[in-house]
């Protein structure tokens, strides 16, 4: 299916960017920046500067709308499905993301090559850089995603708290700014809020830059290990203490804001089965999660999307312990497991972010958008379902499930290979079902319908926690899973 050629605008012909120089021979003058108006125009064409699923997901929505697509890739990815459906593709780089995917000249010249003019980031990658933003923007393309300071500020994980703090949303009990280096105020800040505590860098994200203290004579070692850490992974060594929670469970809020001071939440997202930070499957909405609640806590964040001008849709974190939320961080771009909450609310998140970046208002209120049924997304990884080591490879077999609520989100097909060089995630299935019962008995009928050849994947992982009682009764911490998987290892 995936074999023909693309049809491709002579002067997009695939090339390979990997420098500045290159990168300089199509510099030109163009002004595309979209302002606010109330007859604004859509876009004609989008350059999307990601891989994977969701460059074959951002594709689907830009062609539901009539909108043209230009596929970036790199030299490892010329086989995809999103680049042979994409209307124009420009080679940008080899395989190592960093001379591709990374490598912001060459995006920029094929934003200016093809004459695209908005350039949607998706997630990960480049996707919440605020000088990549900046510099989209000052070459005269139009961000899908928040402005470059905005991106800044709720980057930095300090002045992100100190600006929800500001806008009352609760927060982690902690220090409110970066630690000082003084020893002595470090052991009075982490006394004040009581052992255990955990520091983290500022910076910091996907689970990195993080350690957990329980005792006084730990402390100093930790925040100058932190402190290394955090240099050399972010440049920037600034660190910060919060009161470490013991058994929390991971909840987000799904926000939406357009450039006229509308905003609106879409709910929220149980993200807690997690593996060293990271997600391994998520659902909507949380389980056994009270609604007044979740209509406070869900408001409070659309109130800091309008006192801090956000725009764009994004994400606000949560830990959740005792009945409260404590704001952890904020997203600035589209998560990974976006599709549940479009399943509950019907809104297409990915058309929303298109629509205000071109400038228009939302079309809604939060009067407007209900909330229904329940949706849990599986994401399946090339990888070893309990040893978790990378299988990159040739799939011999694709054979994804389907059926009454079922969504399958990959850009996988048949004797596609999977590069060593990225992310392990190859598709996510999605069940939906008017209730949590209907929704899981759906996922497990879709994975047992799964078939992938030639690599491993997490598969039979994700089986066994649809049948785990606990998961199943619902409600379950961050801790869960690293818990369940020792005790698999130890043989319990």
């Amino acid at each position: 299916m995936f074999d023909k050629k693309p049809v491709l605008n002579k002067k997009s012909e695939p090339r390979i960017v990997t420098d500045k120089s290159k990168a300089g021979l199509f510099k030109r003058t163009i002004m595309r920046v979209a302002v606010p108006s109330e007859t604004p125009k859509m876009f004609e064409k989008i350059l999307i500067a990601n891989r994977g699923e969701i460059a074959l997901r951002i594709q689907r929505t830009c062609r539901e709308m009539g909108i043209k697509t230009v596929a970036i890739h790199s030299e490892a990815d010329a086989d995809a499905k999103y680049v042979k459906l994409a209307d124009e593709s420009v080679c940008i780089g080899p395989a190592p993301s960093s001379l591709s995917y990374l490598n912001i000249p060459a995006i920029i010249s094929a934003a200016e090559v093809t004459d695209a003019q908005a350039i949607h980031p998706g997630y990960g990658f480049l996707s919440e850089n605020a000088d990549f933003a900046e510099r989209v923007e000052k070459s005269g393309f139009v961000f899908i995603g928040p402005r470059p300071e905005t991106i800044r500020m709720m980057g930095d994980k300090v002045s992100a708290k100190i600006a929800m703090i500001k806008a009352g949303v609760p927060c982690v009990p902690g220090v409110e700014g970066a630690l000082p280096d003084d020893p002595a105020a470090i052991s009075a800040i982490a006394r004040s809020i009581g052992y255990p505590v955990i520091i983290k860098a500022s910076g910091g994200g996907g689970g990195r830059g993080m350690r957990v203290v329980h005792t006084e004579a730990a402390l100093q070692t930790a925040v100058s290990m932190t402190r290394n850490e955090a240099q050399v992974a972010f440049n920037n060594p600034t660190v910060y203490m919060e009161k470490f929670l013991e058994n929390p469970r991971h909840i987000e809020f799904q926000i939406m804001a357009d450039s006229y001071g509308n905003a609106v939440y879409l709910g929220e997202r149980d993200c807690s089965m997690q593996r060293r930070h990271q997600k391994i499957l998520e659902e909507a909405p949380a389980p056994l999660l009270n609604t007044k609640l979740r209509d406070k806590i869900g408001e409070r964040c659309a109130e800091a999307c309008r006192k801090i001008g956000y725009r764009g849709v994004g994400t606000f974190e949560f830990l959740f312990e005792n009945n409260e939320f404590f704001f952890i961080e904020m997203n600035t771009r589209l998560q990974v497991e976006h599709p549940v909450s479009e399943f509950i609310t019907g809104i297409d998140i990915v058309q929303q972010q298109i629509r205000i970046a071109a400038g228009e208002k939302l079309g809604f209120r939060q009067k407007d958008i209900e909330f229904k049924g329940h949706a849990i997304e599986c994401r399946i990884n090339a990888e070893h379902p309990f040893k978790f080591t990378p299988s990159p490879g040739r799939i011999t077999t694709w054979h994804p499930p389907g059926g009454p609520g079922i969504r399958v989100d990959s850009h996988v097909y048949t004797n596609y290979f999977v590069p060593p060089h990225y992310d392990s995630m190859i598709g996510k299935i999605i069940a939906y079902g008017s209730t949590r019962d209907q929704a899981l008995a759906r996922m497990r009928t879709a994975l047992s319908e799964m078939v992938v050849g030639g690599i491993e994947t997490n598969i039979q992982l994700h089986q066994e926690l649809m049948q785990d009682a606990a998961f199943m009764q619902g409600g379950t911490s961050i801790h869960y899973l690293e818990h369940k998987l020792a005790k698999r290892a130890k043989g319990f």
